[in-house]
């Protein structure tokens, strides 16, 4: 039974949805989010790619030659061998992820790179995002302002957000990222219509932490709280079938792989920065890290299998859910979904609205108890997400959402490459 405050969440979400549909936004997905071939279109997906166009276009046009070729790459080509492997190498750990950092920008061009990522989200998706960039003084607070230096001045730093262009935007094929700690944002425009805005994560440590007049600071909170209650409000059978395991992993099973599949499970902390690390030291304290974790939580190498992503979505289908079952889960699907542009965020919202909803399946691992570690994941087509609060006492959280055939527009590119390269 869905209870009274998830009602007026559920209410509010839906409105939003509808509000978005009825102001001359078209309900339909982009071809390219239905079928997986061809470019997008819609007035939609056009408009915020011609905001991305606008804003990236004033962002490289006021910086200096030096920040320039640091934020700009060309498109990837055969001449540029690297910069397709570059286009798609994302982080979500604190190191450089490639690009010009806001600390290295004027407070003009911080404006500007700031306005770009704004039209790669909804309003709540940018006010999210601002705030975990903000986290990282409030971390350095929590670590007595002594933690790991990551190879830097200052570890926990704000100001290494990292902002890469890749081509020149408004040209037929360019695309943009931005990420730093725990922020994340890919996003790819073909033929004047965005068409792909994952691999797409958010993450907040700490994942609560105090105000004043005796309120919490939880960034992620609503996305957690949401899901524990949808599971337990299951039947007994159905929530056995939604445990893949009592204990949670200590992080996301897709981690940062730049195409998730069957398979894939939790990897080693020092193997999420990859080629960033030149100190192997580092990369085995942060593996020992991850050992103290899950010698805590008692994680066994049955638990990560249990975890392991399969072709076949673990869970329970959205098809065994009551209707209350259903709107909750379609919520908590908008506060993934709804991080897009509001233009592009009711298309992926109207992919689910229908019987495409019943292939997503829910699963759940570690506790029910708010403040204690756990784990969730929502698989379907076209679909994966996943929640992880375990770290740093089940109070650090990573939150992803995931296409695994398109993300970085891999099915756009390939039905595009297939339609103008059929030659020798």
């Amino acid at each position: 039974m869905v209870g009274a405050l998830s009602e007026r969440f559920i209410s509010e979400v839906l409105g939003r949805r509808l509000v978005g549909m009825s102001a001359g936004t078209d309900a339909s997905l982009p071809r390219s989010a239905e079928t997986g071939s061809g470019s997008g279109s819609g007035s939609g997906a056009a408009a915020v790619a011609d905001r991305m166009a606008d804003a990236a276009t004033a962002l490289l046009a006021g910086l200096d030659d030096d920040q320039r070729s640091r934020a700009a790459w060309a498109w990837p080509s055969g001449a540029e061998p690297d910069s397709e492997t570059e286009r798609r190498r994302w982080f979500y750990t604190p190191t450089d992820h490639g690009g010009l950092p806001v600390g290295a920008m004027s407070p003009g061009q911080y404006r500007r790179a700031m306005a770009l990522v704004a039209t790669g989200l909804s309003e709540a998706g940018y006010v999210t995002a601002a705030s975990i960039m903000g986290l990282e003084n409030v971390l350095d607070r929590v670590e007595g302002f002594a933690g790991a230096s990551f190879g830097r001045e200052r570890g926990r730093d704000p100001g290494m957000y990292y902002l890469r262009v890749f081509g020149t935007p408004g040209d037929p094929m360019w695309g943009w990222r931005f990420g730093g700690h725990h922020v994340s944002l890919n996003n790819l425009v073909v033929s004047g219509s965005l068409v792909s805005c994952t691999p797409c994560f958010l993450g907040a440590d700490p994942a609560s932490a105090p105000l004043l007049g005796s309120r919490e600071l939880r960034l992620l909170g609503g996305v957690e709280d949401l899901a524990r209650e949808l599971v337990l409000s299951l039947e007994p059978s159905l929530r056995a079938e939604a445990v893949l395991t009592p204990r949670a992993p200590a992080d996301i099973a897709s981690a940062n792989r730049p195409k998730v599949g069957p398979g894939d499970r939790v990897l080693p902390l020092g193997s999420l920065f990859r080629d960033r690390f030149t100190d192997p030291a580092m990369a085995n304290r942060m593996d020992a890290v991850q050992r103290d974790i899950e010698r805590r939580y008692r994680v066994t190498e049955a638990d990560h299998d249990a975890v392991e992503l399969t072709a076949s979505p673990k869970g329970v289908p959205a098809s065994a859910l009551d209707s209350g079952q259903r709107d909750l889960l379609r919520a908590l699907l908008d506060c993934y979904l709804g991080r897009a542009p509001a233009e592009m965020a009711a298309r992926y919202a109207e992919r689910y609205a229908g019987a495409l909803l019943d292939g997503v399946h829910v699963a759940w691992a570690g506790s029910f108890e708010p403040g204690q570690a756990c784990y969730y994941r929502l698989q379907g087509p076209r679909l994966l997400v996943e929640y992880d609060n375990a770290q740093r006492m089940a109070n650090h959280a990573h939150s992803v959402w995931r296409d695994p055939e398109g993300d970085f527009g891999a099915d756009v590119l390939a039905a595009h490459h297939a339609a103008h390269h059929t030659g020798p």
